[in-house]
């Protein structure tokens, strides 16, 4: 026990003398610099040295090290939270309202709701009204919905924070609700402003539809957010919200009332007078030659939207491009040169010297090119590229002297049509077809009513206003197969410069609970987006059969879409529907009262001198032979009892296999001739003759048979209905 006390004392001892041995390092702040003090003595250090020498330490094996005190100088400075330096801004877009054209009602509407609650909002504060809190704009691609918010924002010139609808989805579990949060939270910080959501049918689905659960909680978010821009919450400074769609039909419903979106505005296609302006905005910019026509063009570009309005001025100025090097190539088109626009002094230069060369350093280098000078610089090979051509004699930058000449026609502008493919296209459906009345024969009657009823309405709409009735609900053409009612409709359509579109009528049934109905809808939906618009609905018997007890549920339920769609509470200005069936007995009579399906054609098979008719439309590119006999002995042949009963098709039939039958008769005779010879050097052509006709006709006969025939006429009969004849008695009074 002693001896473990001795120990333990002599070790205590042994500690203390270890200890004061090795005093301590410590570097202290002065005002001179740092002190160093080791035990009882000190030492200045130099304030330059202070920052940067290693804190002194006296190295020993027993003692534990202790550890430095630094400087202040030494710790890195941290910037404050929320600096201005670190403030975002969101300047106001470049864009504004003159750079847009064919909506001008958007725009007043737009301004009417966003303008007035951003700059003066004390307007209701004063009277105590709600102002609305966000505007959706919803209509098909392209048609100019971003672009509208853009010049908005920059007419009003206030800060503008547009954001992509699928930049705000995380793929981690709430940083999509929390990168919304911080975006309203941004908007809050910079009121008033407006905040624009790019597709915002991404983010907002509907939530019984949804199929995870971060796509509910999403809409949940989005919806609380909007619901904290009340004007309390953000200092009485109004956050415009304006969200923009082409699928406004996915929107969750909870976004579409009072308090969100509180409006809606319908950016439709624009029709012929809103492409005039939106030509005459893109072309502003353009240097245009000679007589441009804005009002013709824009009657040849039905269906486009700004997109392809604005596609359509870039393909112009290509083909431009292409048509000024060829005509420089061809000598057509003169630039003037580069000794033309030289200045006098520069020109002067080159006075009574031999050798160019000697005094082209004195003289500016963008004046003269490889073509002025000739021979003093060295050219490359020619080449029949006429780009190549003009590259390797206009190397240099042209001067606006030679950039003058340079412009872009109206027939450019033309050229460029048939390049460009409208956006309603390739969504499936035509604009206008390529067929004319000079591709119709006959059916002088049946046109003249079509004409009256659906071409009329649509070029001269205010001579119906002006006597106070509407347009027809629509026609319905009806008769044997083959007799041309499907190239009625086109032709009607091309008239009336409207857009078309065409629906086969199996083709919008489905055998999914509702998807019939969702399809037909859409394509009314389409319709009114494109007004002026042609519907043609081909084979509706089809889809609206007679509703009786042996029809099922589904079809009974297309038939009630189409005809609330014809006749319901929707508005269907502009839109005109032609339908062409073979059965009328077939469509339930609901589709044939006033107000739907009114006018009913019959388009019946052609007369003798009908079938005349059609013949020469079908037979104008045919090569055949040039005899005035002949042609005329064709053409009796056509007119003759052979072909009765023949309808439009079975016509073309003919044609057709007269053609084929004398391109058989020539290539036999062309594989005889010597290999050496060609078609043209034998002087063989294709050339069809009235033996060609005479054989096809063994080949073709009639489509419809006579009973067929008789039973139409039954029809006929029955829906044409015959015009009583009234005798009127000798005393002039009816009974």
């Amino acid at each position: 026990m002693s001896l473990n006390q001795k120990m333990m004392a002599q070790w205590a001892s042994s500690r203390k003398i270890n200890l004061n041995a090795t005093p301590p390092v410590v570097i202290s702040e002065t005002d001179g610099g740092a002190e160093l003090k080791v035990g009882d003595q000190s030492k200045n250090i130099p304030e330059s040295k202070s920052t940067n020498e290693t804190p002194v330490e006296t190295p020993t094996s027993t003692a534990r090290k202790r550890k430095p005190t630094f400087t202040r100088d030494e710790f890195p400075s941290k910037k404050p939270k929320g600096s201005a330096a670190t403030a975002k801004t969101y300047p106001p877009p470049s864009i504004r309202l003159s750079d847009l054209g064919g909506v001008q009602n958007c725009v007043e509407k737009l301004l009417e709701l966003v303008a007035m609650p951003l700059r003066h909002p004390e307007i209701y504060l004063h009277t105590g009204v709600q102002p609305p809190r966000g505007v959706l704009l919803h209509g098909p691609p392209g048609c100019g919905k971003t672009l509208l918010a853009n010049a908005i924002a920059g007419e009003l010139q206030v800060p503008f924070i547009s954001i992509s609808a699928p930049s705000i989805v995380s793929g981690m579990s709430g940083e999509s609700e929390k990168t919304l949060r911080e975006t309203f939270e941004e908007a809050k910080k910079n009121a008033p402003c407006i905040l624009f959501i790019d597709e915002i049918d991404a983010i907002t689905p509907k939530r019984e539809s949804a199929q995870r659960e971060m796509e509910r909680r999403i809409v949940a978010q989005f919806l609380t957010c909007m619901d904290d821009l009340s004007w309390d919450k953000t200092d009485d400074k109004a956050v415009m919200i304006i969200g923009a769609t082409n699928r406004p039909d996915s929107l969750d419903a909870a976004l579409r009332r009072a308090g969100r979106f509180d409006h809606e505005i319908g950016m439709n296609v624009p029709d012929e007078e809103g492409r005039v302006q939106i030509l005459k905005v893109l072309c502003a910019k353009l240097r245009l030659d000679g007589d441009f026509d804005f009002k013709s063009l824009a009657r040849q570009t039905p269906g486009y939207v700004g997109a392809d309005l604005a596609a359509l001025t870039g393909a112009a100025g290509v083909i431009a491009v292409k048509r000024i090097f060829q005509e420089i190539a061809d000598g057509k088109l003169q630039i003037p040169t580069a000794l033309e626009v030289a200045q006098p002094d520069e020109t002067m230069l080159l006075d009574g010297v031999d050798d160019p060369t000697e005094k082209l350093d004195n003289v500016a280098p963008s004046t003269f090119s490889v073509a002025q000078l000739g021979t003093m610089l060295p050219t490359s090979s020619p080449t029949s590229s006429s780009l190549a051509n003009f590259l390797m004699a206009y190397p240099l930058p042209l001067t606006p002297e030679q950039l003058e000449p340079l412009h872009i026609t109206f027939a450019d502008f033309e050229t460029a049509l048939p390049t460009i493919q409208p956006s309603s296209k390739r969504e499936g459906f035509a604009t206008i077809p390529d067929v004319t009345w000079a591709d119709v024969g006959a059916l002088h009657g049946v046109r003249e009513e079509l004409h009256m009823t659906i071409v009329q309405p649509i070029l001269r709409p205010e001579l119906f206003r002006s006597i106070g009735i509407d347009a027809p609900g629509g026609v319905l053409l009806w008769g044997p197969p083959g007799c041309g009612k499907t190239l009625l409709a086109k032709a009607v359509a091309n008239e009336s410069r409207a857009n078309f579109i065409s629906v086969k009528g199996p083709e919008l049934l489905n055998k999914y609970v509702g998807e019939s109905e969702r399809a037909l809808r859409q394509v009314f939906s389409r319709a009114r987006a494109s007004s002026p618009c042609i519907i043609f609905f081909d084979e509706l018997d089809a889809l609206v059969p007679r509703r009786d007890d042996s029809l099922s549920e589904s079809s009974a339920r297309v038939v009630n879409t189409l005809l609330t769609e014809l006749d319901g509470l929707d508005s269907r200005k502009g839109v005109h529907v032609i339908a062409a069936t073979n059965r009328p007995d077939m469509i339930d009579p609901a589709m044939c009262r006033p107000g739907r399906l009114d006018k009913l054609l019959y388009v019946d098979l052609p007369t003798p001198d009908e079938r005349v008719e059609i013949f020469k439309a079908l037979a104008r590119r045919l090569p055949i032979q040039e005899d005035e006999l002949v042609q005329a002995a064709i053409l009796d042949f056509v007119h003759g009892e052979r072909f009765e009963g023949f309808s439009g098709a079975d016509l073309a039939a003919l044609v057709r296999e007269a053609g084929v039958t004398s391109l058989r008769r020539t290539i036999t005779a062309w594989e005889s001739v010597p290999v050496f010879q060609g078609a043209e050097e034998s002087g063989l052509k294709v050339i069809v003759s009235y033996d060609d006709f005479d054989n096809a006709a063994k080949k073709i006969g009639p489509s419809v048979s006579a009973a067929q025939r008789r039973k139409y006429e039954a029809l006929r009969s029955k829906f044409a209905g015959a015009v009583p004849t009234v005798k009127v008695p000798e005393d002039g009074v009816v009974n």
